[in-house]
């Protein structure tokens, strides 16, 4: 590529077209798809209900500006949150939804001080990038935003850290980027306790993890937690670009007209394909997912986690996190794998990150653990 910023290490093909959960290069190769765009196109790439969403907007308007009412952002919102007393902010992106509660949990507690974690991921811009524990991503861009530290995640000693002068605590309750960790229940709820005690803000981001990824609609749901501020994007758009911070209605009288804004946030085109992703997670399609998610794991278990080359598999629901011993470098796994037609991603810590599109059918997710215990089974025999 000669008139674009080198900001990605690419893979040398491009994606031209996608049918289901499968997708085709320019050199007519098809692949079984386990990473979704990095999470985002969890129906897939040719869901029907989307496709007439998308198609029956752009006949209508494509944008508007947000000084007007726009009903179609109350649906969206209203199918995000049901009867919870909430409200929403539509952006464009994980990385805006993140900076959105960063400003929204500042202003209402006028405080500024906010505890993340390390190997933690919530974006690229400043905000965002100042609560990211990453010190990679950081490297050059100093200065950061002040105010934030971090503490260890799933360590009890990060307890300790919440203290009244913090405005609020961000986490995930899967490290994606960090090497896809889950969050431990009892640690979590610790967590959430000590926030509600010294009136400190849970911020939950659930731009990876949410919107079905996990069999829930939020992974946060599966420990019965109350978030004050939850961040989604990814999956919520199927592919079209959209954010959204979800906030306790309380906290409206510090985000009123003029404190925050954007452009294209709520656009027309991203939200009728929102409203098409929402209408299918029901819970019958969840219950779905999970039990896709129960074959994955025992295969995981039985056939993958035997393997030499393989130290562990964490993660939750269809979101997985392969864990290679040293002797193994994950770009090279990575890469044979492609030539054997089944795209898959990385994370921190050496992983094999999976993330199939949640439609996809039991047997080509067999298919292609298959294929990755072939390749992991290679590594060892050398």
């Amino acid at each position: 590529m000669q008139y674009v910023f080198p900001t990605y290490n690419r893979f040398p093909l491009d994606i031209v077209a996608g049918e289901d959960w499968h997708l085709t290069d320019d050199n007519n190769k098809t692949y079984l798809d386990f990473t979704s765009g990095i999470g985002v196109c969890n129906f897939g790439y040719s869901n029907k209900l989307i496709q007439e969403s998308v198609a029956q907007q752009l006949t209508k308007i494509w944008h508007t500006s947000n000084l007007y009412e726009s009903h179609l952002q109350d649906e969206v919102a209203h199918q995000l949150v049901g009867t919870e007393d909430r409200l929403v902010f539509f952006c464009n992106s994980g990385t805006e939804a993140n900076e959105a509660a960063l400003k929204l949990a500042r202003k209402f507690t006028g405080k500024s001080a906010v505890l993340s974690f390390n190997n933690s991921f919530h974006g690229r811009t400043y905000g965002s990038m100042s609560l990211t524990g990453n010190p990679a991503i950081q490297t050059g861009f100093a200065p950061l935003v002040p105010g934030i530290s971090f503490a260890n995640y799933n360590d009890p000693a990060a307890i300790e850290q919440i203290k009244p002068d913090l405005a609020a605590v961000i986490l995930e309750v899967i490290q994606g980027e960090g090497g896809v960790y889950a969050a431990k229940a009892q640690w979590l709820k610790a967590v959430a306790k000590a926030c509600h005690e010294q009136q400190v803000l849970l911020i939950i981001d659930e731009v990876q993890t949410g919107i079905g990824r996990t069999g829930k609609r939020f992974a946060y749901q599966y420990y019965e937690l109350d978030p004050d501020i939850v961040t989604v994007a990814k999956g919520l758009g199927n592919g079209l670009p959209i954010g959204a911070m979800i906030g306790k209605s309380n906290l409206a009288v510090a985000f009123g007209p003029g404190s925050h804004g954007t452009t294209f946030g709520g656009n027309k085109i991203a939200l009728a394909a929102a409203t098409a992703v929402l209408q299918q997670l029901t819970p019958e399609f969840l219950a779905g997912v999970q039990t896709k998610a129960t074959q994955v794991w025992q295969t995981l278990q039985n056939e993958i986690l035997t393997l030499p080359v393989v130290t562990s598999v964490t993660g939750l629901g269809l979101m997985i996190g392969i864990h290679l011993d040293e002797t193994v470098a994950v770009a090279d796994v990575i890469e044979e794998l492609q030539q054997n037609g089944l795209l898959t991603l990385s994370a921190k810590h050496n992983t094999l990150r999976l993330l199939p599109p949640l439609v996809m059918d039991s047997t080509d997710l067999m298919f292609g653990l298959q294929k990755i215990k072939q390749v992991l089974s290679s590594k060892t025999q050398k």
